[in-house]
């Protein structure tokens, strides 16, 4: 299973997701990928998955890339609900 967050720096609710994502790396030890939309990678990411609002949190499966599970905008969803997906 792979967890993207896809969010925007230096915006109203980047330091939620700064914190959040420290958040869960200290209590699950696991670092969650993140992707920047004004990127290409994140991007491309976005326009795949249909994502237009931020911050979004999405699971998906691997290989596939079929996806299990998405939360969207603030606040951030409970540390113990993702890691069920990580």
């Amino acid at each position: 299973m792979r967890v993207v967050v896809v969010w925007k720096d230096y915006t109203d609710y980047s330091r939620e997701v700064i914190s959040w994502l420290r958040e869960f790396e200290q209590r699950t030890g696991r670092t969650l990928e993140s992707l920047d939309p004004d990127t290409i990678p994140g991007e491309t990411f976005a326009k795949a998955y249909d994502i237009v609002q931020y911050p979004t949190v999405i699971a998906i499966t691997e290989p596939t890339g079929i996806e299990q599970k998405r939360w969207v905008g603030t606040p951030m969803p409970l540390i113990d609900e993702v890691s069920f997906y990580n």
